[in-house]
């Protein structure tokens, strides 16, 4: 991996965990935060790769609230029931209330 890349990650995980507790932010926003606007996807490796890093990467969803990262959790619905666990409502992958529990970084940090 270039190093560039590995610094892109490690600036992902500082963002990453400031999501508060019960709160979930997307992709696009850690990518947008970190001016870096059209990278969410590069923001979608980094949390696949943040296994064993601290980092909250459960809190971190698709624009539309989707558990889209759910299949690099352990477990088949780990990912839902660590957000269900922070008071999150998800239905068929799906956070519920999401514009009341989506964190925007650009407005927080």
């Amino acid at each position: 991996m270039k190093p560039e890349t590995l610094n892109f990650f490690e600036k992902v995980y500082e963002v990453a965990r400031q999501i508060p507790y019960g709160r979930v932010t997307s992709y696009g926003a850690i990518a947008k935060y970190l001016a870096a606007p059209r990278s969410a996807r590069m923001v979608g490796y980094a949390m696949n790769g943040s296994v064993g890093k601290d980092v909250p990467a459960h809190r971190v969803v698709n624009r539309n609230g989707l558990l889209t990262g759910k299949h690099h959790f352990d477990g088949t619905n780990l990912m839902q029931q660590l957000l269900e666990s922070e008071g999150i409502i998800v239905i068929n992958s799906q956070i519920q209330n999401f514009d009341e529990v989506f964190w925007d970084p650009a407005q927080e940090i």
